[in-house]
């Protein structure tokens, strides 16, 4: 687990590194797709449930799951990566979003707070607490800063595959859901929004949007719980 988050992580920073104005999420993707098999490792989010490319690479009011393609990225646009990697079997997954260029102050702030509300959540991320503790965190944090938590979507338990048991929201009341246990691992992945959380899925069946067309920002990285701080296994240069 540890050897596939440092992969993730670099999958991660590759894409963040080619970020610029004028390049193409396609582009992105393919920087994603080479770092990974340079690690003789496997994208784990190509063809996962017919998804068709290495990363999500989602822009401004996407909120995740945006597919690569001929897009070009622009001055101002804030762009949301998240990636997988397999590696002897077991998975790492992370996200982060990323300003290019000069962007807006509301931007950087959405960013930001997207970003420390992980940080907030994870404090309580360790053995004897419940799952909804951390969620609880997430929640209070962002929506003390005027923005709002995505409901329709959530982290989730990581290891063998990408998405296991149980799920990790980033809401809720605390002292609920399950018990944490040393050397569980989780993705806990704020989805924030600038607006309402209220969200939507484009016909390509995918790329899920803000509702009212406001930015949306995610942060994600995969952590291993134990009897004191939880040990992020993503972490990147970025973190």
């Amino acid at each position: 687990m540890r050897e596939a988050g440092r992969i993730a992580a670099g999958a991660r920073t590759a894409a963040r590194l080619a970020l610029r104005p004028g390049i193409t999420t396609g582009e992105i993707d393919q920087a994603v797709h080479a770092y990974i098999l340079s690690q003789n490792a496997v994208p784990t989010f190509l063809g996962y449930s017919g998804f068709p490319a290495s990363s999500c690479i989602s822009v401004n009011d996407e909120v995740i799951h945006g597919i690569p393609g001929k897009r070009v990225i622009h001055e101002g646009d804030i762009v949301s990566i998240d990636v997988g990697a397999t590696y002897k079997g077991y998975v790492g997954d992370c996200a982060g979003t990323y300003p290019v260029g000069q962007v807006s102050k509301e931007a950087l702030e959405l960013i930001d707070i997207t970003r420390t509300s992980f940080f907030e959540g994870i404090k309580l991320a360790r053995a004897g607490n419940r799952l909804s503790d951390v969620s609880h965190a997430i929640q209070q944090y962002v929506e003390s800063h005027g923005c709002s938590v995505v409901r329709d979507y959530v982290g989730h338990g990581i290891g063998a595959e990408m998405h296991e048991d149980p799920q990790v929201p980033n809401y809720g009341r605390p002292g609920h859901g399950p018990l944490l246990a040393s050397g569980m691992t989780i993705a806990v992945e704020p989805m924030v929004n600038a607006g309402v959380y209220g969200v939507r899925t484009l016909s390509n069946e995918w790329t899920v949007v803000t509702l009212d067309g406001k930015l949306s920002a995610h942060y994600e990285n995969t952590i291993l719980i134990t009897n004191d701080e939880a040990e992020i296994l993503t972490m990147a240069d970025d973190i």
